[in-house]
């Protein structure tokens, strides 16, 4: 699937810090440089997916209440939504030298019901210079049902689209967060309130 991602932008654009990608912080500097140099690019993507994954608690499973969206503040608190997860997964990989992004999906609310509505989930991409290709990971964090994995072969991803219920995989290779995703974590200062209604439901 990674194959069939749009990539409109210049590769330099995936590799420069942002207000929320912030891959200029101190703390993101430091954590890369403590952990993650001399690795080479294959090897440090999936360092970075394995913390991000297992190390940073998604809001949901811990039912945690702070929200967080830039990426130094979630490497601070160790906590976010998967789209503050994707924000610093694409930020150690640009401050490491390796090229990043960020992706959406559009999936059910509940797991088999689209009568109850969708919701916009983020993921990452990123340039393994060694393969010359982009793949995806989603370090969204696992769960009972849920085995994401790093993968140079087929996507192990959280969650596989299925169109029949309106779920949409959009393909766009991002080089930002995306303004309604950030919009709507800024308005919220709650995150199980926010969970409860206030989620994007597409792009």
């Amino acid at each position: 699937m990674s194959d069939a991602l749009r990539t409109a932008h210049p590769i330099e654009r995936y590799l420069a810090a942002t207000a929320v990608i912030d891959a200029d912080a101190p703390d993101i500097a430091a954590f890369v440089d403590a952990r993650l140099r001399g690795l080479d690019p294959v090897a440090l993507a999936e360092a970075v997916f394995v913390f991000v994954r297992d190390e940073v608690r998604h809001s949901w499973d811990a039912q945690g209440r702070r929200v967080t969206c830039v990426a130094s503040e979630v490497l601070r608190h160790r906590e976010g939504l998967c789209y503050a997860k994707s924000h610093l997964a694409a930020a150690l990989l640009r401050r490491a030298g390796v090229p990043a992004g960020v992706c959406y999906q559009r999936l059910t609310l509940r797991d088999d019901d689209a009568s109850a509505g969708h919701v916009v989930h983020a993921l990452n991409t990123v340039y393994l210079s060694p393969l010359g290709r982009w793949i995806r990971f989603d370090a969204r964090g696992n769960r009972p049902g849920v085995d994401a994995r790093f993968s140079l072969g087929a996507e192990a991803l959280a969650f596989p689209i299925r169109p029949a219920l309106g779920e949409v995989d959009y393909l766009r290779n991002e080089p930002d967060a995306h303004p309604v995703i950030v919009a709507a974590l800024a308005a919220n200062t709650d995150a199980q309130a926010l969970m409860a209604g206030g989620l994007p439901s597409a792009l």
